[in-house]
């Protein structure tokens, strides 16, 4: 694993053509830390978080075909202008089977994947991680983000359910997971996986908060 050291302005044309990529917003999961509610459809600001996940990978303007893994209220979804699709694992497996379920229905050569629960995500996101994984020629590019830790004190951490994968990863996902595979990073750490931070000056410092909790779903609109 190596971190790809971002001195490029925000603003720098991706390596890898949006026409390559495909995106996939996560909304599969139980929302249980939310009371058990669809998070993805949850308003933010007066439209559901899925929403503004969606908008954002439109704004930054890299990314092809949109796509969402959701497991319940697929019209819904459907609704917001994406083509949708649920698990391929039964009892929501977690985000590794939205991966899974995204790479089955990839048409390009790349997949990017998002969380439906963080409505601030750089717009240059995908720019970013498509220039590291170029430059490193590396199988996956994972954004990482300062965060506060429990002493208060900022340190930068990898945001695992931000990355770019090749798409013929998909074989050995399916595997990992038929072993019982779950984590993310467990995964990740088997290929060649560049760390590209997100601690430049000009980058949002809550870009990558989330909203687990109907209470931090609060705090995240007092940011904006």
């Amino acid at each position: 694993m190596t971190t790809a050291n971002t001195t490029t302005a925000a603003t720098t044309a991706p390596t890898i053509g949006p026409e390559d990529i495909t995106a996939l917003i996560l909304a599969g999961g139980r929302g249980s830390r939310m009371g058990g509610v669809d998070k993805g459809l949850q308003n933010f600001n007066g439209l559901p978080l899925a929403l503004h996940t969606l908008a954002r990978l439109q704004m930054g303007g890299h990314v092809g075909p949109i796509i969402v893994n959701a497991n319940r209220n697929l019209a819904a979804y459907e609704s917001l202008g994406a083509t949708v699709w649920p698990d391929s694992v039964a009892d929501y497996a977690g985000p590794l089977a939205g991966f899974l379920t995204g790479l089955e229905r990839c048409e390009t050569p790349y997949l990017v994947t998002a969380p439906c629960d963080t409505p601030l995500l750089p717009l240059d996101l995908v720019a970013r991680l498509a220039q590291a994984m170029a430059r490193e020629e590396a199988q996956i590019a994972m954004a990482a983000a300062p965060e506060p830790g429990h002493d208060g004190v900022a340190a930068t951490r990898t945001q695992p359910v931000f990355c770019l994968l090749r798409a013929d990863l998909l074989e050995s996902l399916n595997d990992f997971i038929q072993r019982g595979g779950r984590k993310i990073d467990a995964w990740t750490a088997l290929h060649q996986t560049v760390i590209v931070p997100f601690d430049l000056a000009g980058d949002d410092p809550h870009a990558f908060f989330n909203a687990n909790t109907l209470a931090e779903l609060q705090h995240l609109e007092s940011l904006t």
